[in-house]
């Protein structure tokens, strides 16, 4: 009886392992849920007058947020040692990438990004981006600006933001002491960039996003969108100053990151 009662049970072990065997190799073959790819690096390119560290605040946030986040520190030197500079750190990252440049640096990424396959998206924050054979400076006479009037050249040709406007015409919205710390520490600019040309256009083939500064005195938010309109861009205004980028920090950060997730489809 006993004996009956052991090949009972081990029948039912025995079943119970092939049930569950079965179910096991239908999950493994089961056809599995489609994932979205690894997420973009983002490649930050800062602007005249600016370095790498003004991205503290964005960079802050995307790391938070999953990305791998790179800022490039450009010489401001000339127009073509930026867009070397650039070009170099894009070429040095594996995957898809994000572009952003903010003010100048939307000339150097429109020069620097064009025919880099792994480029997925461009994000211009309140910046340049000129056409194929256009300069930078090219619609300046038509669009002009408070900041035109609060440059001082140095002796070897470089640009600086006089120090008692700098506020005013260029970071209206940021606390008075950031803006004074940003006012000291200003990279200066050479000042024949704004004659250079671009040799290809990497808006023309690479999806964009274009950021208007509505109270920008440094770029006339027209020619912002301009600029916007003319390469199609998926266009957001903010009423921000020049520097949208720390005045705005979170939301420039959500923009970047939906750049991202489209370019990563």
């Amino acid at each position: 009886m006993v004996k009956k009662h052991l090949v009972r049970i081990s029948s039912i072990i025995l079943l119970a392992s092939i049930v569950g065997s079965a179910g096991f190799l239908t999950a493994q073959t089961s056809k599995p849920t489609a994932k979205s790819g690894p997420k973009p690096s983002i490649v930050l390119v800062h602007g005249a007058f600016a370095d790498a560290a003004n991205w503290q605040k964005v960079i802050e946030i995307l790391e938070r947020d999953g990305y791998y986040v790179i800022a490039v520190e450009n010489p401001l030197s000339s127009f073509a040692a930026d867009v070397e500079t650039t070009k170099r750190v894009i070429d040095a990252q594996k995957g898809p990438m994000v572009v952003v440049g903010h003010s100048y640096g939307g000339a150097v990424i429109t020069e620097a990004a064009a025919d880099e396959a792994n480029v997925k998206a461009l994000v211009y924050l309140a910046a340049f981006a000129p056409d194929t054979g256009e300069a930078i400076g090219a619609f300046g006479d038509k669009y002009p600006v408070a900041l035109n009037s609060a440059l001082r050249p140095d002796s070897a040709g470089y640009l600086y933001v006089d120090r008692a406007q700098f506020r005013d015409v260029f970071a209206k919205d940021v606390s008075p002491i950031d803006a004074n710390v940003a006012a000291a520490t200003q990279k200066p600019l050479i000042g024949n960039v704004f004659t250079a040309t671009i040799s290809k256009a990497a808006w023309k083939t690479i999806p964009s996003w274009y950021v208007v500064a509505q109270d920008d005195r440094a770029i006339n938010p027209d020619l912002e969108r301009f600029y916007a309109k003319r390469m199609s861009a998926k266009t957001t205004e903010i009423k921000s100053s020049h520097v949208v980028f720390i005045s705005h920090a979170a939301e420039i950060s959500k923009l970047i990151e939906a750049a991202a997730m489209a370019a990563s489809k």
